[in-house]
């Protein structure tokens, strides 16, 4: 079937009665289109505004299932291929390197070639490697790809014990104070004013946080945070470097935008400096990831910071039935928050199928053998494996799911396990293929091979594949999916192409192991509603929607139960045909059943009233270019008259100028003295802090402050940059080097 939001190939009048589809291709290898017109080929009317919609800011609100990878895709390959985009030119970033590489390969399918679609991390390391002699000096530290090591190394130099899960909680907390942006002495504040949950007392986070700080920098390496802030220090300061990366990357497509942490946003803005070339896609009512710094902030405020901005919104749902739709619609009607005041209400563009079912069992087993029996009864009907998934709350409650399934005799898979390319028997199979591929005439094997399918698999047969799996589950099961996909893609190649030979198939491979672009590997998918996110099959059971795991106990802020909310919400969305929703009443066999179905359920299952939630209405879907009204609201904050030289009195647009409210080439009355102290006191709290200089204060706002010479709080408050915790944690030391005065050493508590 075509993929989401991907009508069959036909005539643009038609779009409307076709591509009512799944999530795979027929066949796996399109052909590329075979010109610019042919590219939009389709897509249905907001897809099509999308993808012509290249110059300028472009916002793209797009509901589960409406084919927004499809839209922004289509959107790169017909400005390439109509010679608009310079395929160098183009920087698309998303958030994991498997939707990057679903993009690569997307692309590669239009015959757009040579376009960059990395994560954000990825793109901020090959910047960081190629300008790091040029900019620092020296060979760039190594970089650690797992902290949490790191991390318990820090505690045990502070004599703290730290057990699996406060060492993990820990190490979140670290990542989640860099993504804010946020050094060790301000995150006991940080932490409650965002009202998390620290896994410890704060103060002693805080500690730990600044001595894992201090490990990293005398075993000279660092982390994937740290990627992103050098990255960011390095094109805030070294104006040339910035210029040279903007000259290179004229255009930049964002996916997923709601998941955007504050110190990407950063990153964003520097790689576009004063340009709007920018065209980012997401939905507020997917934000799931706030516990990482993300925020839907920057998506659901890009209309006030782009009054001219192009706004298409996508709510033609080409993955779920009508009653899927139904119940994604209804949970987000009970929502509340800005998010829900956002919210797309999804048109379902597919036939009518079964209702979802909802069903209670006595125990968590009955409930995971329940699920496993109807598992096993969809696959005896013809259901393939690989069309079914399970999908939990927390990872914790795979182990009952995997025990059932087995007994079964259900094959599995575990979404987030080990890389598909990356697995030893996929490697080996790769070695063995392009052998037989260069001195395949000298092997008997393929002596009776007629056509690649047949010499793929005498090829893997000797690697342990057989015709038949092998009985139960476990390593052995997982070996023989594997090499089972590699002969299923073999067949789509052969189907696709008449004639292709081994030597195809080999290249075939090696392109999609650089793209990450894996086959389907049969069995039932097993993953945490988080893991699930971008993903999407023809049956999914949504098993503990009960109270205390979904909302978990955990969430009690209205704000966290919303996301818990919108984190069912995906859940549901990922469902194309059936839904199976399960909770149990007691944990184990013979306890008390104390538990009820999730309240998130109340007036959607039958026999139950709805609780009072959102009373707006949802956004209609459509396509509103560069006007002001619409359905984006102004951030709620009093609106800022235009900034202005204080010297020429022009209006100042770039950010720098703003700090310092004068144009860049207007004349400076800054003291240099007091601006090299402030620069020598500011390496002194860096180095304290374990940060780079410039999360202390930037050389803007030092210059600032040397321009101003500010003698209150209420006048140093007023120059930009200065932020109220930076004013408390700072701005005594930063008065008294204005007015001359020594400033000591601050204690350890900063």
């Amino acid at each position: 079937m075509p993929a989401c939001g991907q009508p069959a190939r036909q005539s643009r009048a038609t779009w409307q009665h076709g591509g009512v589809t799944a999530a795979t291709y027929s066949t796996l290898f399109p052909q590329a289109p075979d010109s610019a017109d042919a590219v939009l080929e389709g897509l249905d009317p907001e897809q099509r505004a999308v993808a012509t919609a290249l110059h300028g800011p472009v916002c793209v609100l797009a509901g589960a299932g409406t084919g927004k990878t499809r839209a922004i895709t289509h959107r790169i390959a017909y400005g390439v291929r109509a010679g608009i985009l310079q395929p160098s030119s183009v920087l698309a970033v998303t958030f994991t390197n498997r939707a990057a590489g679903e993009m690569r390969g997307r692309l590669r399918q239009l015959g757009a070639h040579g376009v960059q679609a990395r994560t954000f991390h990825s793109a901020a390391l090959r910047q960081l490697q190629y300008f790091w002699p040029k900019a620092i000096g020296g060979g760039m530290p190594r970089l650690v790809d797992r902290k949490i090591q790191l991390v318990a190394d820090a505690a045990a130099s502070l004599g703290t014990r730290l057990d699996r899960g406060e060492l993990r909680d820990v190490t979140a907390e670290i990542e989640w104070s860099k993504v804010t942006q946020t050094i060790p002495a301000d995150y006991p504040y940080a932490a409650a004013k965002a009202g998390r949950e620290a896994p410890r007392d704060p103060a002693e986070i805080a500690h730990l946080y600044a001595a894992y700080e201090d490990l990293k920098r005398d075993r000279a390496v660092i982390d994937f945070e740290d990627v992103l802030l050098l990255t960011v220090a390095i094109l805030q300061d070294r104006h040339d470097i910035a210029e040279q990366v903007r000259a290179q990357y004229q255009h930049f497509v964002v996916d997923e935008y709601q998941d955007v942490s504050p110190l990407q946003q950063r990153l964003l803005d520097l790689w576009l400096g004063d340009r709007d070339n920018l065209c980012v896609v997401g939905d507020a009512s997917q934000t799931i990831y706030s516990f990482t710094g993300a925020t839907p902030d920057h998506l659901l405020d890009f209309r006030a910071r782009h009054p001219g901005a192009t706004v298409v919104k996508l709510v033609r749902d080409y993955r779920s039935t009508p009653q899927v739709v139904h119940l994604a619609n209804g949970l987000l009607a009970q929502a509340r928050g800005r998010a829900a005041d956002h919210r797309l209400e999804l048109v379902s563009q597919r036939a009518p199928g079964p209702e979802p079912v909802y069903t209670e069992y006595t125990d968590e087993p009955a409930e995971a053998e329940g699920a496993a029996r109807r598992i096993r009864e969809l696959i005896d009907a013809g259901v393939p494996a690989a069309e079914i998934a399970v999908l939990f709350r927390t990872n914790a409650q795979s182990e009952t799911y995997e025990q059932a399934l087995a007994d079964v005799g259900v094959p599995y898979q575990l979404r987030g396990a080990e890389r598909f390319f990356d697995r030893p028997e996929v490697r080996k199979a790769g070695i063995a293929l392009r052998g037989a591929a260069r001195f395949g005439g000298n092997d008997s094997l393929l002596d009776d091979a007629v056509d690649l399918p047949s010499q793929v698999r005498a090829v893997l047969s000797g690697e342990g594949w057989t015709t038949e799996p092998p009985a139960g589950s476990g390593a052995v099961r997982e070996r023989w999916e594997s090499l089972a996909a590699l002969v299923s893609l073999a067949h789509d190649l052969a189907a696709a192409r008449p004639g292709a030979t081994l030597g195809d198939f080999v290249t075939e491979l090696d392109e999609r192991a650089g793209a990450q672009h894996a086959p389907t590997v049969q069995g039932v998918t097993l993953a945490s509603l988080h893991a699930a996110k971008g993903l999407e099959w023809d049956v999914v059971f949504l098993v503990g929607i009960a109270e205390g795991m979904l909302p978990i106990t955990y969430a009690r802020t209205d704000e966290q139960i919303e996301e818990e909310r919108r984190l069912l919400y995906v859940g549901v969305t990922r469902a194309r045909e059936r839904l199976h929703l399960s909770w149990a009443l007691s944990r184990s066999p013979g306890t008390r059943p104390n538990r009820r179905p999730s309240h998130f359920l109340d007036g959607l299952r039958p026999g139950t009233t709805a609780t009072v939630g959102h009373t707006g209405g949802a956004v209609p879907g459509g396509i509103e270019r560069g006007t002001v009204t619409g359905t984006i609201a102004a951030p709620r904050r009093a609106q800022r008259t235009p900034a202005r030289c204080r010297v020429c009195g022009r209006t100042l647009t770039e950010a720098g100028e703003m700090k310092l409210m004068r144009c860049e080439d207007c004349p400076s009355d800054m003291d240099e003295g007091l601006y090299e102290r402030l620069r020598e006191w500011r390496a002194v709290q860096a180095e304290r802090s374990g940060q780079p200089d410039f999360c202390v204060f930037t050389d803007r706002t030092l210059m600032a402050i040397a321009e101003a010479r500010p003698g209150s709080p209420a006048e140093l408050s007023r120059i930009p940059g200065v932020l109220s915790r930076k004013l408390r944690s700072y701005g005594t030391d930063v008065l008294a080097i204005c007015a001359g005065h020594e400033v000591g050493e601050a204690d350890e508590d900063g």
